[in-house]
């Protein structure tokens, strides 16, 4: 270990790895650590065993929910744009190979009191029953001109500069009613917030371009796709890939001690005594808790279940969003469902989770919205997390701190994070024009 490197990473979580691979593709030379002895970190995959140990303080849970190592539930369940940034960077390090991915068998959206399939092409606008005929034929009209608009082509702007024209101006030309742009937003543009209305509608477009586009891809019910097995599948797939370009993993480091040099700058690792010298420090905020600050906290309930979540067609794969103006609240609700469809669970059985950025003290009342949807559940086990941002700013002490994954059930957020720290550790912008035909899923529900 008493060598040099060009960046050390700590931590094993999906940001980390995807990092890690990044770096080493682009040539540099990676010492990745973990003080655990397994991969992921806060996004570890569990067996049931380890997840009843975790929260029921003991490894014998009850032998009807069938064999522990069948179970694979992803501690922070997202799943993945098929067309979107995670995938393009799976292709752009050539991780795909070491990975089977899945479509995701539906996407809908909660909408006073009901659960309805995103409508996300003009086709499907006019058959939703989430709007009355008049604004079908409206959001018809706004999903043709999303579809048609290509940036190149001035005469599918219809006179509009989405660089300039806010995201409201754009809505309101199609007269859409606030429920209508409440699933569109936050259940297609994948926004978390509303404050997307002030800026320009160009990124609005394109968010939806992205997610209509994702959805035609393997002509499932949705436009994500999620890997065989779970997310436990990629660090270990990465640190494959780094072994490819001669970086090193190495788990069960104890301690791994940042050290800095009189000026402040992070030179180096320690664990067990022997230190990696090093130019960056890539971690997450657990390694360096004095250069973080906390922001807030996310609540969610973890349920295993006999049956699909009701009312999205018998999906074995789903996301339910419930925007937030919907529950009156500040934050949105998810709603993710995965199963023995994906090899997460024994036949089956069905993985639940129902997440929120937390406004209260008590998870259980806070997440009753979500997990009343679910139907009955054969076991719950509710947790709160913190959430972390750096508070350094990386130029100064070579140290480059990931942000703690939010609530979403989606990749989308997380890697405009990983993207904003590449950007940063190396100076330049990552090219991710790539073949996406290189990222294969097949299709929808097994029997």
């Amino acid at each position: 270990m008493d060598e040099e490197y060009d960046v050390v990473v700590l931590g094993t979580g999906l940001k980390e790895c995807i990092l890690s691979g990044l770096l080493s593709v682009d040539g540099l030379k990676v010492l990745h650590m973990d003080r655990n002895d397994y991969y992921g970190g806060e996004s570890s995959s569990l067996t049931l065993n380890q997840l009843w140990k975790r929260f029921r303080g003991d490894d014998n849970p009850p032998e009807s929910l069938g064999s522990s190592k069948e179970y694979n539930v992803d501690m922070i369940p997202k799943f993945m744009m098929a067309n979107g940034i995670l995938v393009r960077a799976l292709i752009h390090t050539n991780v795909t190979k070491y990975l089977n991915f899945k479509a995701v068998d539906g996407s809908f959206v909660y909408n006073k009191g009901k659960i309805y399939k995103v409508p996300a092409t003009d086709v499907e606008a006019l058959k939703s029953t989430l709007m009355g005929l008049f604004e079908k034929r409206r959001a018809r009209k706004f999903f043709i001109y999303v579809q048609d608009y290509d940036e190149n082509d001035p005469k599918s702007h219809e006179g509009l500069d989405l660089n300039q024209i806010p995201a409201k101006e754009l809505i309101g030309k199609y007269g859409l009613e606030d429920d209508t742009i409440d699933f569109i937003s936050h259940a297609l543009a994948l926004y978390t917030d509303d404050n997307y209305l002030d800026q320009p509608a160009m990124d609005f477009v394109k968010r939806i371009k992205l997610y209509a586009e994702s959805l035609a891809r393997f002509e499932s019910g949705s436009p994500y796709i999620y890997p065989m097995y779970g997310l436990g599948e990629l660090p270990q797939a990465f640190a494959r890939l780094s072994a490819v370009y001669g970086g090193t993993y190495m788990l069960n480091k104890p301690q791994c001690k940042v050290e800095f040099d009189d000026s402040g700058k992070a030179v180096g690792v320690t664990s067990e005594g022997e230190t990696a010298k090093c130019k960056k420090v890539v971690c997450d905020p657990s390694y360096i808790p004095d250069k973080v600050k906390k922001v807030g906290k996310v609540a969610r309930a973890i349920c295993i279940m006999s049956h699909p979540i009701p009312d999205t067609n018998d999906s074995h794969s789903a996301q339910v969003i419930l925007p937030q103006k919907q529950l009156d609240r500040k934050s949105d609700m998810y709603l993710f469902c995965c199963s023995y469809s994906h090899n997460v669970a024994p036949k089956g059985k069905f993985i639940s989770f129902v997440t929120t950025e937390a406004e209260t003290d008590d998870p259980e009342s806070e997440l009753k919205p979500g997990v009343s949807l679910l139907g009955p559940v054969d076991e719950i086990f509710y947790e709160t997390y913190d959430r972390y941002v750096p508070t350094n700013d990386g130029d100064g002490d070579n140290c480059f701190v990931s942000t703690s994954y939010d609530a979403t059930t989606h990749f989308e957020t997380t890697m405009k994070d990983v993207l904003a720290m590449y950007t940063k550790i190396t100076g330049k912008e990552l090219d991710l024009s790539v073949d996406l035909s290189a990222a294969s899923a097949s299709g929808g529900a097994e029997e």
